[in-house]
C-alpha cells in the first residue's frame, strides 16, 4: 500500500504540472452519458465515475469482438473464452456479477453462468459506458462488480439508410453486418443482421487427459463456430409526448467440435454444441414536460428472453439418466443408460425470462431530480436431466428511488434506496449514496453502496457434469444457500480538459456469503445422487456443491491518461492494479483457507496512439497503434495463467465521392499480434490468453444515405450533444 500510494502522488504532481500547462483548446464535443444515475449528464458532471469507449475509439481500434473491445481499450477486464460463453472478470469478480445492458436492457444469455457476447453486434455500437461497483439504485443483484452498458446506433434521418459492413480474416473468420434503417412520417424501422464464423485453432496438441498426457489430441484451442442474428427495432410516435416502440431478435449459433477415434472416450468428441436465442419487447415512453436536460418522462417496458443450448451428437454416446420413479422428485430412483446416435440432438436447458419496468424521471424545486421505479422479474429453467423436478422458476420484484441533490453548484448528491422482494430471500434494503465535488476542470468523487444478490435458479436447482483434464466433477446446486451482499467504497479524482483527461480511481469491494463450488464430502450429497451418476462411465468423480464462502474482498486502483498532441494525433492509456482474497473451504483438511479469487492478475495495461489526417475532402487516413497486456494470472488448481503482451495495429481508409454523395466507403486493414505471441500451454491449463499468432483482416463498408439529416436547432455543438433527445 506504501508503494501504491508513493505511484499515486507522483502521478496525482505530475498532473497538476500538467494541467497547469493547458492552455490548447479544441472543438471537440463532450461526451454524454446515462448509465450511472439514469439521468442525463456530460462526462465530466457525472456524479458516479463512468468511463467511456466512444464512437471515435471504436472506430480506430477496429475491434471484431465485444471481447477484444473491452480487453483492448479498458484496463480493468480479462476474458478466458470457452464453449460455453466468455469467462469474464471486472474488478476481480466473474460473469455473475456483472451487469451487461443494450440500451439499458439486461442481455439474456447465462449459460454455466457465462455470457455469449456473440449477442451483441460491434459494428451496431455507438459507444460503451462502464460502471463500477454497485453504484447505482438502478440495478439489482447481477452489479456487484460493475455496469456494462452497450448504446447502439440510432439512424435518425429521413428516409432510407442502408449499410454493410464484411469483414475476412486468419482462419476464415467472417464477420458481416448489414442495417436498413426507414424514417417515414410518425413511423420508423431499424433491422440489423450479423454472421460471424471461425474456423478455430490449435496452440497445442497436449492434453492431460484419462490420466496420462496425451501428446496427438486434436481439441481445439477454439472451436469451430458459426452463428446469425436478425433484429427488428420498430417505433411509432403518435404524438410528440408520447413514443411507443416493438422489437424482438432471433440468434442461432453451433459450435462444431472434433470428433478424434483414438481418444474416443472423451465426450467433447461426440457432440456438437447448438445455441437457441429469441427475445421480444413492447414499450413506450411519455413526456411529462420541461426541455432538453430538464424533460420529465415515465417509461414502460415488458420484454420475454429465451436462451436454450442442445447437445448435437456427432457419434455414438451413452447418457446417464436419473429415473426417479413414476414421477419426478421420488427419492427411490435409479441410474440407467441411454444411447444417443448421429444427427439426434437433446434439450439441456432452456432459459426464459419476463421482465416488467416502470420508471420515471421528475425534476423537482430546490434542484432536485428524481428517478423512481419498480420491476418484476420471473425466470424459468426447464433442464429435463439437471434439475430434480426437469423444471425450476423463481421470482424477485424491486422498488427503488433516487435523488440528485445540486443545490450547491460546485456540489452534487446522489442517494438511493433500492427495496427487493425474492421468491425465497424474502425482503432487503439496500442503500447508496455518492458525492461529487467541482473545481474548475476537477472532479473529486467519493462513493458507497450496498449490494444484494440472490442465488440464481442454477445455483439453487441445477447439477450437472463437468470434465476436465483426468477429473470428472458432479456439480450440484444448494436450495439452503443464503443470499450473498456486498459493500463497495470508491474514490475518484478526475481531470478532463480540452487536451488532457486524465483519472484515478480507488475502490474496495467487500462481499459476505459469496457462492463458489467447492469439494464437498459424499455424505453432502442429497438424497437419490448418487456418486454411481458417472458421465463417462467410471467411478472416479468428485462432488461439488455450490456453497457460501465466508467473505471476500477484492481491491485495486484504476487509472486512465487521454491526451491530444494536434488535432490530429493523439493517445490513451489505462493501468489495473487488484488484489483479491477469499476464504475457500478445503475438504482435505475441513477448514477454511485464503485464497486469490481464480483468474485474478495483479497487473493489466493497454494503450493506444491514434493518428487521423484528411488529404482532401475525398479521402481521409486513420491509424492505430495498440497494445495490451497483463501479468501472471492466479488460480487454485489448475496453475497460473502466463504474462503477456500484445500488439496491434489498424489502418481506416475514408472515402466520399464528391459525385455520389448519397454513397460512403471505408476500407480497413490490419494485423493483430504483430509480434506471435502464442501460449502453448497443454491443456486444460492455458489459463493465460488463448491467441492463436499474429492475424490479419481486412474490411470494407459501404453506407447510403437516401434522405434528409434531421433539422438541427440553432444551438452550440456542446448543447447540441447535451440537450438531445435519447
Amino acid at each position: 500500500m506504501k508503494r501504491l500510494l508513493t505511484v499515486l502522488l507522483l502521478f496525482l504532481n505530475v498532473l497538476s504540472v500538467v494541467a497547469q500547462n493547458d492552455v490548447w483548446r479544441s472543438d471537440s464535443v463532450q461526451e454524454v452519458v446515462v448509465t450511472g444515475t439514469g439521468t442525463r449528464h456530460l462526462l465530466k458532471d457525472a456524479p458516479v465515475q463512468t468511463e467511456v469507449i466512444s464512437r471515435k475509439m471504436l472506430d480506430s481500434y477496429g475491434g471484431k469482438s465485444l471481447e477484444d473491445i473491452l480487453s483492448g481499450l479498458t484496463a480493468s477486464f480479462a476474458f478466458s473464452e470457452g464453449d460455453m460463453g466468455s469467462q469474464m472478470q471486472l474488478g476481480g469478480l466473474g460473469n455473475s456479477y456483472i451487469l451487461i445492458l443494450i440500451d439499458g436492457k439486461r442481455i439474456h444469455g447465462d449459460v454455466g453462468g457465462e455470457n455469449d457476447l456473440g449477442l451483441i453486434d460491434p459494428q451496431n455500437i455507438e459507444k460503451i459506458e462502464i460502471v463500477k461497483g454497485a453504484q447505482s439504485a438502478l440495478y439489482g443483484s447481477d452489479a456487484m462488480a460493475g455496469v456494462i452498458n452497450i448504446i447502439t446506433k440510432k439512424h435518425r434521418q429521413k428516409g432510407l439508410y442502408v449499410d454493410n459492413s464484411t469483414q475476412y480474416g486468419t482462419h476464415n473468420d467472417l464477420r458481416q453486418h448489414n442495417t436498413l434503417a426507414l424514417n417515414y412520417g410518425k413511423w420508423s424501422s431499424q433491422t440489423n443482421f450479423q454472421l460471424q464464423r471461425n474456423d478455430g485453432w490449435q496452440n497445442t496438441a497436449e492434453e492431460y487427459a484419462e490420466a496420462m498426457v496425451l501428446t496427438d489430441s486434436k481439441n481445439m484451442t477454439v472451436n469451430k463456430f458459426r452463428n446469425w442474428q436478425i433484429a427488428e427495432h420498430l417505433t411509432f410516435q403518435p404524438t410528440k409526448k408520447i413514443e411507443l416502440y416493438a422489437d424482438g431478435t432471433y440468434y442461432k449459433k453451433d459450435i462444431m467440435r472434433p470428433r478424434d477415434g483414438k481418444h474416443a472416450s472423451c465426450d467433447v468428441y461426440t457432440y456438437d454444441l447448438h445455441y437457441n436465442n429469441a427475445s421480444a419487447s413492447v414499450g413506450g415512453k411519455w413526456k411529462l414536460g420541461g426541455k432538453g436536460s430538464l424533460q420529465d418522462y415515465v417509461t414502460l417496458d415488458v420484454d420475454w428472453n429465451m436462451h436454450a443450448y442442445y447437445y448435437k451428437y456427432t457419434a455414438r454416446h451413452y447418457d446417464y439418466v436419473l429415473l426417479e420413479g413414476e414421477e419426478y422428485g421420488d427419492q427411490n430412483g435409479e441410474w440407467f443408460s441411454v444411447a444417443m446416435y448421429p444427427g439426434q440432438r437433446k434439450l439441456q436447458s432452456n432459459q426464459q425470462r419476463v421482465m416488467g419496468q416502470l420508471k420515471g424521471i421528475f425534476h423537482l424545486p430546490y434542484n432536485n431530480t428524481i428517478n423512481a421505479g419498480a420491476e418484476y422479474r420471473y425466470d424459468h429453467l426447464k433442464a429435463p436431466e439437471r434439475t430434480a423436478t426437469g423444471t425450476a422458476s423463481d421470482w424477485t420484484s424491486a422498488v427503488y428511488v433516487q435523488d440528485e441533490f445540486n443545490k450547491l453548484s460546485w456540489l452534487n448528491i446522489t442517494a438511493g434506496l433500492r427495496l427487493v422482494d425474492n421468491q425465497n430471500f424474502g425482503f432487503r434494503l439496500t442503500p447508496k449514496i455518492s458525492a461529487m465535488a467541482s473545481w474548475g476542470d476537477w472532479r473529486f468523487r467519493l462513493g458507497w453502496s450496498q449490494g444484494f444478490k440472490t442465488p440464481t435458479v442454477k445455483e439453487l436447482y441445477y447439477r450437472y457434469l463437468h470434465v476436465m483434464g483426468s477429473s470428472t466433477f458432479f456439480n450440484m446446486g444448494n436450495t439452503k444457500l443464503d443470499p450473498q451482499t456486498s459493500n463497495y467504497w470508491s474514490a475518484n479524482v478526475e481531470y478532463r480538459g480540452d487536451r488532457l483527461t486524465a483519472s484515478v480511481t480507488g475502490y474496495i469491494n467487500k462481499l459476505d456469503n459469496m457462492i463458489a463450488l467447492v469439494n464437498v464430502p459424499v455424505g453432502e450429497i442429497p438424497a437419490g445422487v448418487t456418486t454411481a451418476y458417472m458421465g463417462d462411465g467410471s467411478d472416479n468423480v468428485q462432488a461439488r456443491m455450490y456453497k457460501n464462502m465466508d467473505d471476500a474482498r477484492t481491491c485495486g486502483v484504476d487509472v486512465t491518461l487521454g491526451y491530444k498532441f494536434t488535432k490530429e494525433l493523439s493517445m490513451t492509456a489505462a493501468y489495473s492494479y487488484l488484489d483479491t482474497e477469499a476464504n475457500l473451504y478445503d475438504a482435505g483438511t475441513d477448514q477454511m483457507k485464503t485464497v486469490v479469487i481464480d483468474g485474478m492478475a495483479h497487473h493489466k495495461w493497454n494503450a493506444s496512439v491514434m493518428y487521423n489526417h484528411a488529404f482532401s475532402n475525398i479521402y481521409k487516413l486513420g491509424v492505430n497503434l495498440s497494445t495490451r497486456g497483463s501479468s501472471k494470472r492466479y488460480y487454485e488448481n489448475n496453475g497460473d495463467g502466463r504474462a503477456y503482451q500484445l500488439w496491434r495495429i489498424n489502418t481506416t481508409h475514408d472515402f466520399q465521392v464528391s459525385s455520389f454523395k448519397i454513397a460512403s466507403f471505408r476500407l480497413e486493414a490490419g494485423i493483430d499480434n504483430i509480434f506471435n505471441y502464442v501460449d502453448r500451454t497443454m491443456r486444460p491449463y492455458h489459463l493465460g490468453n488463448n491467441t492463436s499468432g499474429t492475424t490479419v483482416y481486412g474490411k470494407v463498408v459501404v453506407r447510403l444515405n437516401y434522405g434528409k439529416s434531421v433539422k438541427q436547432h440553432n444551438l452550440s455543438t456542446k448543447q447540441k450533444n447535451y440537450y438531445e433527445e435519447d
